[in-house]
């Protein structure tokens, strides 16, 4: 299937200044490196065929023609290869020269594109030699016997892959309109940017940060490739810096300063950016007239490949510890926000919560307890509610007892054993069978319980579930599913211990912060079912509905990024191929994906909760969905 993969490369050769025999030798053994490696297409430096740093040489006729010489001789040797090559170097056309880049594919030239703003600063003295793309006269050019479209104004199409790509070099980055901007709006996926960008101190940074700034305001992959150090020269040195970003990610990246040719390369998700500009509305806002002419080309496109894309087994877990405690920080302070406001807003005295000793719980006591600090309320106007159940076990009872303790809040134990009987008895229901409605009349007792306390007290209930429950219906309808404020509801399972550690962590005192460790090592149930012969928790969730990490994969790339399910389904085989094999992943892929189309009925009735993150499954934000959708196709796929 096409799932929408480019390989891209980005080559930095060794290189001679003004010996174009040598620099073509060395563009060619790169040339099939990249065709061996699966690359499909691949840039190379600016002026990579004369060099950069050749000054007043290009005034030189010999330099010029030796030139095209050898961009002949690459033509020769690309006719055996599938793969398409963007090379640099200066044309000669109407009297005047021009930086331009050279897309070639199977000894054909594609196109030819000349640099636009041409630096004369500093120590740049490019307009010395060379003209901009303005002063053009003609947009066709003869080059090595071939016609060819020459200009800015054009695009690279393979029309059956779906795939476009545009050219920029170097300075056209550097300005407050480039051309990129342009061709991402005309269609272009992929820009390539063939570069010769020297190094001082704090160049590199500020260059990488405007590459990734690019391929996210573009919502395009953005492949750079800049001049080796083998360029340096008089008071110039480069480092051949080389990039490859896809809106605003970094998905790979050189070493700088290698006395050696380097080559990067990685898969460029074509259709999760097309997802992304559908689903952005500005993107198509761009009030400027895009007139491209298209260079048509076929991809050799080769889906028996591995990926060599990094793949995050969690999405929504940065893997960087730096990282993730800043997003920590940050969900946190949103979350606590949003519930100061609600709670000033509703003029509400106290919260009341209900805590079982698990995750979810935790999480929204915090939530309340840090809010409560900021506002200026006490801590004992927070009403924390223990209600031991048929499920209930001492671990989750004795958790919770030590935990809202710890918190200093009001604590209530209320039994619900006893309601629950009684309401057996009333609808007729034998207490000794184990179903759905025996599990279900505990959920809605708490929160009757929790809502009339609410009443009368003149409180506010604050909703515990969270973003990867909603996503699944893992919630009894008007039971866990209802508060009058859900704390939690953007925040995905795997976050959420991330969450309570960096909180054990950071916020609270040693003390306080064993029983959240405690809770963390807990494994995940609702507690509905009795405990088994040992006293242990004898309904796991994830023995139920499958392991939450791989339902937070799923909904990530399903939601974020619009992945079909046979794509879902090869990202989390390369994601977690050192612990699910394929099976396993597909048997809970069609389980979330059944219960996520079943279940939208639950979310079409959600609290207000904050949206935290990029994913919000809120009825009246990111998801509109139907609740009578059916998820038919969505299966079909994965048969």
């Amino acid at each position: 299937m096409d799932y929408g993969f480019v390989r891209v490369g980005a080559a930095v050769p060794e290189l001679r200044v003004a010996n174009c025999e040598f620099n073509t030798t060395m563009i060619i053994k790169q040339m099939r490196e990249a065709e061996e490696k699966g690359i499909e297409i691949l840039v190379f430096p600016e002026l990579s065929i004369s060099s950069y740093t050749c000054a007043d040489l290009f005034f030189q006729s010999r330099l010029l023609e030796e030139c095209l010489f050898q961009l002949k001789t690459i033509l020769e040797v690309s006719s055996a290869l599938n793969i398409v090559s963007i090379v640099g170097l200066p044309i000669y056309h109407s009297n005047q020269l021009f930086n331009c880049a050279v897309v070639i594919q199977k000894g054909k030239i594609l196109g030819a594109v000349p640099k636009t703003y041409i630096p004369g600063y500093s120590e740049f003295y490019e307009e010395r030699w060379f003209a901009t793309s303005h002063s053009l006269r003609e947009n066709e050019i003869s080059i090595c016997g071939q016609r060819v479209p020459f200009g800015t104004d054009i695009l690279f199409n393979d029309q059956i892959n779906n795939v476009c790509f545009g050219i920029e070099i170097c300075e056209d980055l550097w300005v407050p309109i480039p051309p990129s901007s342009l061709q991402a709006v005309g269609g272009a996926h992929i820009v390539f940017n063939l570069s010769a960008s020297n190094e001082v101190v704090g160049k590199y940074e500020y260059r990488k940060n405007m590459v990734l700034q690019q391929s996210g305001r573009c919502i395009a992959g953005y492949v750079y490739a800049s001049s080796s150090v083998f360029e340096s020269t008089t008071d110039v040195v480069f480092s051949g810096n080389a990039f490859i970003a896809e809106n605003g990610l970094m998905l790979k990246e050189n070493e700088r300063f290698k006395r050696e040719s380097t080559l990067i390369y990685n898969d460029i998700d074509v259709k999760r950016l097309r997802f992304q500009r559908l689903q952005n509305t500005s993107f198509m806002e761009t009030r400027i007239e895009t007139n491209y002419r298209i260079s048509e080309f076929s991809l050799s496109s080769n889906n028996q490949r591995e990926l060599v894309r990094f793949i995050d087994p969690h999405p929504f877990v940065p893997s960087n510890p730096v990282t993730r405690d800043e997003r920590c920080k940050e969900i946190f302070s949103i979350q606590t926000a949003g519930l100061a406001k609600r709670m000033e807003h509703t003029k509400a005295k106290c919260a009341i919560i209900g805590v079982s000793g698990g995750l979810d719980s935790t999480l929204a006591l915090l939530v309340i307890t840090k809010t409560f600090d900021m506002i200026g309320l006490d801590r004992s106007n927070i009403i924390a509610v223990t209600m031991p159940g048929f499920g209930t076990t001492d671990r989750t009872y004795r958790n919770a007892m030590e935990f809202m303790k710890a918190m200093g809040t009001t604590i209530r134990e209320i039994d619900i054993k006893p309601a629950c009987l009684q309401h057996f008895k009333d609808i007729d229901h034998d207490a000794n069978v184990h179903d759905v409605t025996y599990e279900n009349v505990q959920a809605r007792e708490r929160t009757q319980v929790l809502m009339d306390i609410a009443n009368k007290e003149g409180g506010l209930v604050v909703g515990t579930g969270d973003m990867s429950e909603l996503a699944l219906g893992w919630a009894t309808y008007n039971g866990d599913h209802m508060s009058m404020y859900a704390v939690n509801t953007g925040v995905p399972k795997t976050l959420v211990k991330s969450l309570v550690q960096w909180v054990a962590d950071n916020l609270i005192e040693k003390k306080s912060s064993k029983v959240l460790l405690s809770i963390i090592d807990t494994p995940i149930s609702p507690e509905l079912l009795p405990p088994d012969e040992k006293g242990g928790i004898n309904q796991k969730t994830e023995d139920l509905v499958g392991p939450y990490e791989l339902h937070d994969f799923f909904l990530y790339h399903m939601l974020r990024y619009g992945a079909e399910p046979p794509k879902i389904l090869l990202m989390a085989e390369y994601a977690f191929k050192e612990s699910y094999d394929g099976e396993t992943i597909k048997k809970w892929l069609k389980t979330f994906i059944r219960r996520f189309f079943a279940q939208q009925f639950k979310r079409s009735c959600l609290p207000d909760g904050p949206k935290v993150g990029t994913i919000s499954l809120s009825p009246r934000g990111d998801l509109r969905m139907p609740s009578d959708a059916e998820a038919q196709i969505w299966l079909e796929s994965l048969e």
